[in-house]
């Protein structure tokens, strides 16, 4: 299709404003390019915007973050986007607490040596074995950000970089975390509990790649931590440095189709009408939403494009938002989250739908404990939310317009969802139950309405060794101008997406490698 001339010239348009978009969009901006950023919803951020009812705000996906201070790598790439303007607070020692059947408990924290020796304390007779673990660990890492990295270089660097590091990235991309973690660990106890953070980016140990697992696993090993002021903190230092280079963020804009002239990438169209052009285009909505939605049928037949859009979205949630009034923290509420099973199963733990399936696995954040901007008030506010991991089944009937079509069923079952998880939330933390003030349930269904992922799927897509070793992620598309960006280039997750961003910008102007260190 043949773009109509515009006087909205830009050097780049991305097009979502999530933490790859935005990160995309700032690095380049920071190299004096001239950025359009546009963005579906109705504020700038994706999945770090923050949403607020009855003077209590939360967080919609960001629960906390790993390598993010000023000297590890996440924190020194935002430092240099934002001028040093986006803050992150450490969530302490202890920044997650697992909690299994027959009143097993483990914390997890920080320094990593520290968190193994409370693992060899639990496990005395597999200390060997845990060693063995963290050292896999890091080098499943270390794999994984070659391929990152192979995904924003050309070729021929690209197809030597991966001949020359060929061994390490199959050895640990071509496996799942069940696999690897099956094989080294004896005690299916310490296997539960070294696979249990899976929520963290989405992929069940059964279908995982272990690189997947090494990588976001990794990032945390010295420690969490939470953006001063809250997620919604990350859009307001990024998008001042878009505007200072004279682009432009732009909210309640979505993109209808990716405009092509003679096979190359020319500009966007709104589904209002209005067309924008620029000689380079970044889709950071997600790949497979990038080829079912924004490119036409001819570019959708190509090769990388059809493997693209055989992958399956990563598993959705709901998110029970509690705002609670009194003080929490006195009362058992924590600044590290929670992870509860109810059973020794962690490699399969999502909730298929049903009034009587249990809640295999939840996970419980009490965010304004976390940001030490957080203004409680005169009458104490604070925040926090349950989140269930789920599969699409569990609402699938009500997709499509089903729920439209069946208001009464679908008010009810969402009535149930909220009641079980409210329910389940008092069982754990009695003493916090006369302090709900108000909550409020995000169903999958609003998870797809308000980012346009595919099923929810709010990990970008699937999870697995074929998706880590595959070759139509690059962050440079076959088609000429048109690049991608986000989890989907690197990995799930906000650091991920960041990565992920940050080797789109690279494969746009390479100048961004610089401050890829």
């Amino acid at each position: 299709m043949t773009a109509k001339p515009s006087t909205n010239e830009f050097d780049v348009i991305v097009i979502g404003s999530g933490m790859g978009g935005m990160t995309t969009a700032t690095a380049l901006s920071r190299m004096g390019h001239k950025v359009l950023l546009l963005e579906q919803a109705q504020a700038i951020g994706g999945l770090t915007h923050s949403f607020t009812r009855e003077g209590f705000s939360w967080d919609v996906g960001l629960h906390y973050c790993g390598i993010f201070g000023h000297d590890q790598f996440a924190g020194r790439i935002l430092d240099w986007l934002s001028g040093g303007t986006i803050k992150f607070h450490s969530i302490g020692t202890i920044y997650d607490t697992l909690h299994f059947p027959d009143g097993f408990d483990i914390p997890v924290g920080r320094p990593a040596e520290a968190y193994k020796m409370e693992l060899k304390d639990r496990f005395p007779d597999n200390a060997a074995e845990i060693d063995a673990y963290f050292e896999a660990l890091q080098s499943a890492q270390e794999a994984a950000y070659m391929v990152g990295t192979e995904r924003s270089i050309p070729e021929p660097f690209r197809s030597a970089h991966h001949w020359w590091n060929k061994k390490k990235i199959q050895r640990w991309a071509s496996r799942t975390t069940g696999e690897v973690i099956d094989e080294l660990i004896s005690n299916p106890k310490l296997a539960a509990v070294l696979s249990a953070q899976w929520g963290t980016y989405g992929g069940k140990p059964k279908e995982a790649s272990f690189a997947f697992h090494g990588m976001v696993m990794g990032h945390y090993l010295e420690g969490a931590a939470y953006p001063v002021g809250g997620a919604g903190a990350i859009a307001k230092g990024l998008v001042p440095v878009i505007e200072a280079a004279g682009g432009s963020a732009r909210a309640a804009t979505p993109v209808s189709e990716i405009l092509l002239e003679d096979g190359k990438a020319v500009g966007v169209r709104t589904q209002s009408g209005e067309e924008f052009n620029a000689p380079i285009i970044v889709s950071a909505i997600g790949a497979g939403e990038t080829v079912r939605h924004l490119l036409p049928e001819d570019i959708r037949q190509q090769s990388w494009a059809q493997e693209i859009a055989t992958f399956k979205p990563s598993i959705c949630h709901f998110d029970l938002y509690l705002g609670l009034e009194g003080d929490i923290a006195k009362h058992g509420a924590t600044r590290a989250n929670h992870w509860y099973f109810n059973s020794w199963d962690t490699y399969d733990s999502t909730w298929a739908g049903g009034d009587t399936e249990p809640f295999s696995m939840a996970f419980v954040s009490f965010s304004s404990l976390k940001n030490p901007a957080h203004d409680p008030g005169p009458t104490n506010k604070h925040t926090a939310d349950v989140m269930l991991l789920a599969d699409w089944s569990s609402v699938a009937e009500f997709a499509n317009g089903g729920g439209a079509e069946h208001p009464d069923e679908w008010a009810a079952f969402k009535q149930s969802i909220e009641s079980r998880l409210l329910d389940f939330f008092k069982d754990k933390f009695p003493d916090l139950a006369p302090m709900i003030a108000y909550h409020e349930l995000g169903t999958p269904l609003a998870t797809a309405f308000f980012t346009g992922h595919e099923q929810g799927g709010f990990y970008g897509v699937e999870t697995t060794p074929r998706r880590m070793l595959s070759d139509a992620l690059n962050a440079r598309t076959p088609v000429s101008g048109l690049f991608l960006a986000g989890q989907d280039v690197m990995s799930p997750g906000i650091a991920g997406a960041l990565a992920g961003g940050m080797f789109s910008a690279a494969a746009i102007d390479p100048r961004v490698f610089q401050n890829l260190k």
